[in-house]
């Protein structure tokens, strides 16, 4: 069993979380500003099928990008040379959030419904929620977005209309957080597609030890990319 949330009861310890299915910790409470936060800070995030209550989950192991590991192919290398797009932030979050949200493939959907789309809105117009945006001949092609809070980024999805667009925009966003300083940016679950630019998994102990010390420095105020991170 896992404890249901109401009102603002505090989450439960991430030692408590299930094994199987990995990392659940708890379900039920709201997508509020307040809350979310107080979830990225413990190392907790939200993922549920619409029409679902809230879950939250802490998996064991937690898969991390550190932003200086991040693995650059020599395509995708060539390609972050070129001078054919342009790499932008926080210009278009909720268009990036929608394109996240598009059905893929065979899929008929995604996690990212409309409530989760107007929850990190609000938390991109506070300062807290971030776009990464590839921009192509004045279409948006690609991109990611996250949260970030202290020194720590939160990635929570990407997209790309075009070949390699999303590899831009993540590649774009670890070579800058490695200036500012960021010590992790958090994958969550592991993939094979995150740990092929360079994504492992750590133990959630490690995880939350780095998180508690990151969380706690100073923020970047203004997120703009440097103009040289590949030149």
């Amino acid at each position: 069993m896992i404890p249901w949330l109401t009102g603002d009861a505090p989450f439960p310890s991430v030692e408590l979380a299930l094994r199987n299915p990995n990392g659940l910790l708890a379900a039920g409470g709201d997508l509020s500003a307040a809350r979310l936060l107080e979830a990225y800070r413990r190392g907790i995030f939200p993922w549920f099928n619409p029409g679902d209550p809230v879950l939250w989950w802490s998996p064991d192991p937690r898969m991390v990008l550190f932003p200086g590991e991040f693995k650059t192919s020599r395509s995708l290398a060539k390609e972050l040379r070129c001078t054919g797009y342009q790499l932008r932030c926080d210009t278009a979050f909720e268009q990036v959030m929608r394109a996240c949200a598009a059905p893929r493939d065979s899929q008929r959907g995604t996690w990212i419904d409309e409530d989760m789309i107007a929850a990190y809105t609000a938390l991109h117009r506070s300062g807290c929620a971030h776009s990464v945006e590839v921009w192509r001949e004045g279409c948006l092609v690609g991109g990611l977005y996250g949260v970030g809070i202290g020194r720590m980024f939160y990635g929570e999805s990407m997209f790309s209309t075009a070949s390699n667009a999303s590899k831009i925009a993540l590649a774009h966003l670890a070579r800058q957080l490695e200036r500012w300083q960021f010590g992790m940016i958090d994958c969550q679950m592991n993939t094979a597609h995150l740990a092929s630019l360079g994504a492992r998994e750590i133990p959630r102990a490690e995880f939350i030890a780095r998180l508690q010390e990151l969380v706690h420095c100073v923020p970047v105020t203004r997120w703009q990319f440097d103009t040289d991170l590949f030149s």
